[in-house]
């Protein structure tokens, strides 16, 4: 500061004439005022204070005497120091006597600057250095001596509750400074400042400046900034706090999911509570006032459920307070059936999927050996050597002429079994002609006669596992339905056996073209008998 101090021109040393000429002309040459001096000068309390004064241009001009005038702020003019160069310097009475000399010594009338040692806060004021001269008269400069006090600086926060009118919830203050302080708020709160100056000790001035608003728990530990600005600082100064709110406690419960099924384990519900001061007891409760025993774990603001069931189908209170008041919040919990874990479903469905394919692969494997089986055994095969041809014919349902299903017996043909007659033709016995047997090897009666049957006839399965039975044979009987094959019959069927008129003629193609085709699917002999 003592740097600071010389730059505006005082100390104690003497300064040189050229700087001293260089600075008056800095401050003045644009002027036309002949008595040059700097128009103001900072000192701080207890310091010595030099205010220079010259009269740069005496051309023409004959100089009587210099006078400095002090001229408070509020007050009359006081002379403090004269000099007449016939005459020692005199300084009348005055605030300042006994600390007020020319100086250098003995003093110059072109350039009679004063010195004030030790000064103080009420020394501040206007100073009047004062040309008595021939024939213009008197010629003056002004310079104005600021005192400077750095002020003490304080912030602090004001703990208030929460509530519904504005208070003060922080102050700032700057004692003891001169000139006086200016202070400003930097917060994101919404509150306003007033600020209140008053007098200090010594010419000094205090400032008192205080935030106000309406406080809620939002406002709780938001920044706020008390700025001082003051002619003694190179900066401004800042001091950063945290608003400080009282409010009771607020409370929300979480880790509820609304997916609480029978048999889910370890699900927990979290009691949160903020406040100021901090909440200090936690208490768990149901709305029916029975608290699940077994299954529910209580540690401070955990409540655990350990398993599941319609016991924990209830509502969760936790109740939190501190010595502002107290909060609760609540939850309602549904416990639902259990449901198939969603990971394992398209396990579940795989396994189902395959299972249903290998049962299928299963059933027809079943099946197409099952029609092999019965194809062999319905199969026939001829014992009557390779002059053996046989033709199997078959035929639907038959009715008798009374219009029911003939029965086995005499002057009947057919039965319940929905078998037709069977015919075998044996090109080696022209005697026996077209024979005909059923499958039991029953015998033959037609017109109340029994008719033996030869012992070389093939029966049907021989028929069937015969490897002369030709391809266009093989895929009619492959055509007949599963109700019209030789499998099914069950015994009893009577076999016509068919002479045809002309033994001559029974050719292979023979009872090829002697069979129909009919509408459900069957083949019959236009030329066989049936009774």
């Amino acid at each position: 500061m003592e740097g600071h101090v010389r730059r505006f021109g005082f100390g104690c040393g003497r300064v040189n004439a050229l700087l001293w000429l260089a600075v008056f002309a800095f401050a003045h040459g644009a002027s036309g005022q002949k008595v040059k001096v700097e128009p103001e000068v900072l000192s701080y309390p207890g310091q010595t204070v030099n205010l220079r004064c010259a009269f740069t241009d005496a051309t023409g001009v004959q100089l009587t005497m210099v006078t400095w005038i002090y001229e408070p702020k509020d007050g009359e003019r006081i002379n403090i120091a004269v000099f007449h160069p016939n005459f020692d310097p005199n300084y009348p009475d005055s605030p300042m006597k006994g600390r007020v000399s020319f100086a250098p010594t003995p003093p110059d009338l072109s350039s009679p600057s004063i010195q004030i040692q030790d000064v103080r806060m009420s020394d501040e004021g206007k100073y009047i250095c004062e040309y008595a001269t021939y024939p213009s008269g008197n010629e003056q400069g002004i310079t104005y001596l600021v005192m400077l006090a750095k002020p003490q600086n304080a912030a602090s926060i004001v703990t208030v509750e929460a509530g519904a009118k504005p208070v003060v919830v922080a102050r700032c203050e700057s004692l003891n400074g001169r000139p006086e302080a200016k202070i400003r708020w930097v917060t994101t709160a919404k509150g306003n400042a007033t600020s209140v100056s008053k007098p200090g000790a010594d010419n000094t001035v205090s400032i008192t400046s205080e935030y106000k608003l309406v406080p809620t728990a939002a406002d709780n530990g938001k920044d706020i900034s008390c700025i001082v600005e003051h002619r003694t600082q190179t900066k401004p100064e800042s001091f950063l706090m945290k608003l400080a709110v009282l409010y009771p406690p607020e409370v929300s419960i979480t880790g509820y999911d609304n997916n609480w099924y029978v048999g889910r384990t370890n699900v927990v519900l979290i009691c949160h509570a903020t406040g100021n001061p901090m909440p200090l007891t936690v208490k768990w409760t149901t709305m029916s006032g029975e608290m699940p025993v077994g299954t529910v774990d209580i540690q401070k603001h955990q409540l655990k459920v350990l398993k599941v069931d319609e016991s924990v189908n209830t509502t969760f209170v936790c109740e939190v307070e501190n010595r502002i008041g107290f909060g609760k919040d609540q939850v309602t919990v549904f416990v639902r059936e259990p449901t198939v874990d969603p990971s394992n479903a398209g396990v579940v469905a795989g396994a189902v999927i395959g299972s249903l394919l290998a049962l299928l692969l299963v059933a027809a494997l079943v099946g197409v050996l099952v029609t092999r089986s019965r194809r062999q055994q319905q199969g026939y095969r001829a014992n009557g050597g390779s002059d053996m041809k046989t033709r199997i014919f078959g035929g639907g349902k038959k009715t008798s002429k009374n219009g029911t299903n003939g029965g086995a017996g005499t002057g009947g043909v057919g039965g319940a079994n929905n078998n037709g007659p069977m015919y075998v033709y044996n090109e080696s016995s022209a005697h026996q002609g077209l024979g005909e047997k059923n499958n039991h090897h029953q015998p033959l009666t037609i017109g109340g006669r029994p008719e033996g049957v030869n012992a070389t006839t093939p029966t049907a399965q021989d028929i069937l596992l015969s490897n002369e039975l030709d391809d266009a044979e093989r895929r009619k009987f492959d055509e007949l339905e599963e109700d019209e094959r030789y499998d099914h019959f069950g015994g009893g069927a009577p076999i016509l056996q068919l002479r045809p008129h002309d033994p001559d003629h029974i050719i292979g193609d023979y009872l090829d073209d002697d069979m129909e085709s009919q509408r459900d699917g069957s083949v019959i002999s236009r030329t066989a008998v049936y009774v």
